[in-house]
């Protein structure tokens, strides 16, 4: 038979758990904690603050994160974002219009919200040509790559886009004058050896 509920009053009071002391330091040798406080003796870790240190902290010495190889790029927080994981933009699939909409309906960025292919249109929405399309559909969004237009355009949809397509220009190599200059000099140090060669022919046959 489990014991009867005492009956709650100031003397009956208890805590829900059991208080736990808290360590009492720098109070004398006798009580386990004194003299040098736990902290040991001298060192980093034995004066006020050494607990407090940022993550990744080795001491001093030169942190893994630095001693690793770097990814060649604007890799670093102020060029950010850079590379296939961080966009300004959210990519959806072909696959994924075929799959979400019926035929010959209109996709615009709340229709993508609204089925949960993209969380909202803060972001621009690129369309890419991932997968295969058989339905006819309206798309609008911001860009396109070039295999989803033809996929979308092959059955019979529309493409809309909301912001124009931005060019870009290809670099023009020049040739550099040091390199050319110096394969003039190498003709006329060609030149000059054949010239030097042919002499001494000359002299034999005069001589003879």
């Amino acid at each position: 038979m489990p014991a009867p509920e005492e009956e709650l009053n100031l003397s009956t009071l208890k805590p829900a758990q059991k208080r736990k002391a808290r360590k009492r330091v720098g109070r004398g040798m006798g009580s386990g904690k004194g003299r040098y406080s736990g902290r040991g003796i001298k060192g980093q870790k034995s004066r006020s603050g050494s607990h407090t240190m940022r993550p990744g902290f080795e001491g001093g010495q030169m942190p893994i994160y630095m001693r690793l190889g770097k990814k060649r790029g604007p890799y670093s927080k102020d060029a950010m974002p850079v590379g296939p994981h961080r966009t300004h933009t959210v990519a959806v699939n072909v696959r994924d219009l075929e799959r979400v909409f019926d035929d010959g309906a209109d996709v615009s960025l709340e229709a993508l919200v609204e089925k949960g292919l993209i969380k909202n249109t803060r972001i621009d929405v690129k369309i890419l040509g991932e997968g295969e399309l058989t339905k006819k559909l309206s798309v609008t969004a911001h860009s396109f790559s070039k295999s989803a237009v033809e996929k979308i355009e092959a059955a019979g949809g529309t493409v809309t886009r909301l912001r124009e397509p931005v060019e870009r220009k290809k670099k023009k190599h020049k040739a550099s004058a040091p390199a050319v200059e110096a394969a003039d000099d190498d003709v006329e140090v060609a030149e000059a050896t054949e010239d030097a060669a042919s002499e001494p022919e000359t002299a034999e046959e005069e001589t003879e």
